[in-house]
């Protein structure tokens, strides 16, 4: 089961994510942890990246997406994987596709976690908040401000792919309003029909 999960920052993509994880025992795939798992191995990919980073530069598309297919070639993605924040833009989504069919394998699904923007805000508020009374530290993206600048940046680039996997048949929509469980359920709705 290979599959994306598309949505706006705060919609619950990573929840969603770990949820999979451990019902199903396909890795969730982050650029992030990704990017560091490769310097850290001092693969050749991960060497060029950390050069890059080391000079203060952003990582190019096409070193992320030599760190995305090595990291599809590893053991514990044979069953499959969730990528969550990749691919960001319409050429990221080429590079997958381009990727995945020279490895002889295709995506299952695209879900999208379908949110109301106004409604996100106060879910993010409602978030730190409960971090904060709970003792825990705030993530730094838990303000109004950043989240409106991080959804401005969602729309510009990201948004674009709900409409490039719609036309190849792969998106499906999910209510990411509902509550954790009730979203969980309906994913696995939707991932019943690829299982084996």
């Amino acid at each position: 089961m290979r599959l994306i999960l598309l949505g706006p920052p705060g919609a619950g993509k990573g929840t969603q994510a770990q949820r999979l994880v451990e019902k199903h025992g396909i890795p969730q795939l982050s650029t992030g942890d990704m990017l560091r798992a490769a310097v850290q191995a001092e693969t050749e990919v991960g060497l060029k990246a950390k050069a890059v980073m080391d000079a203060g530069e952003l990582v190019s598309d096409a070193i992320v997406n030599a760190i995305v297919s090595e990291r599809i070639d590893a053991e514990d993605c044979a069953d499959g994987f969730i990528l969550d924040g990749y691919p960001r833009t319409l050429a990221q989504a080429d590079a997958v596709a381009e990727m995945l069919s020279a490895k002889g394998i295709s995506l299952d699904v695209v879900i999208e976690l379908v949110v109301d923007d106004k409604q996100m805000v106060g879910r993010i508020l409602k978030r730190a908040e409960e971090a904060r009374a709970a003792g825990q530290p705030v993530r730094k993206d838990d303000n109004a401000e950043v989240y409106d600048e991080r959804l401005r940046e969602y729309y510009k680039k990201t948004a674009p792919l709900i409409g490039y996997y719609h036309a190849k048949g792969l998106l499906t929509g999910v209510d990411g309003m509902k509550s954790i469980d009730e979203v969980t359920a309906d994913i696995e709705a939707i991932l019943a029909k690829y299982q084996a």
